[in-house]
């Protein structure tokens, strides 16, 4: 792996950064599922705060100068920069890594890049770095203790220090991973059509309050006609009704 340390070569301005390196987001549904999960669940964890970017697949350059030098996590997060639309990130222009990177794997994926990516995020600054293979139901996770990332020692259960989010890997083998208040992070699948059942709900409430408005709206005509007809009669409609 590339390292560049010399913050005093000259960069040449015209060179180009792209935004996508040609690689597919995912190889298969599952990785793409729990890509999506993972990106969406910490989007909604920090919608509230402005200045923690969230990002999936995108393309983080490390040093300005050399395009050679980067790597798209699958999810990564990073506190201290603002939200917003980005083709890619550029460290030396948002001043600092992003501190949390996630890898879902493939069946693709060898042992050399995934050992060269961890290299990757010790070498430029990530904090913690958590790996899953849906395929082989294994859950892996680094944190930095100075200059490198460490690996931890856990049983099914295993708590982020910076996000306070918990993963767990089930007896099935598959991920889970919850919010500190411990629900659970739910596939956008499932989020979709809990809301839609949710309008679904709102919807038939809407119309059995219009069926019922209405219903009283024709009986209070029924009696107004009731009551005309009697005063007609000469008959006074409290008698009849046992109105006071």
């Amino acid at each position: 792996m590339i390292r560049i340390r010399d913050s005093a070569l000259k960069v040449d301005p015209t060179i180009i950064y792209p935004d996508s390196d040609g690689q597919p987001m995912s190889d298969n549904t599952k990785q793409y599922e729990y890509i999506v999960t993972i990106h969406t669940g910490l989007e909604a964890l920090f919608a509230d705060d402005p200045n923690v970017f969230v990002a999936a697949d995108l393309l983080w350059y490390t040093v300005e100068g050399w395009p050679s030098i980067r790597c798209a996590p699958d999810v990564m997060v990073i506190f201290g920069r603002p939200k917003g639309h980005r083709g890619s990130y550029k460290q030396w222009v948002e001043g600092v890594a992003p501190q949390v990177a996630f890898e879902i794997l493939s069946p693709g994926n060898t042992v050399s890049e995934m050992r060269d990516k961890r290299e990757f995020y010790e070498e430029y600054g990530v904090v913690e770095y958590i790996e899953y293979d849906p395929d082989r139901g294994k859950l892996e996770v680094w944190e930095r203790q100075g200059a490198k990332l460490s690996k931890v020692i856990f049983g099914r259960e295993w708590q982020s220090k910076l996000l306070n989010i918990k993963l767990r890997l089930e007896e099935t083998g598959d991920l889970s991973v919850f919010y500190p208040d411990g629900q659970k992070f739910k596939r956008p699948v499932d989020e979709a059509l809990t809301s839609r059942r949710e309008h679904q709900r709102a919807e038939l409430e809407r119309e059995r309050a219009e069926m019922e408005r209405e219903r009283a709206q024709r009986a209070e005509e029924l009696n107004q006609r009731l009551a005309a007809k009697l005063r007609e009669l000469g008959v006074d409609p409290k008698i009849v009704t046992g109105a006071e």
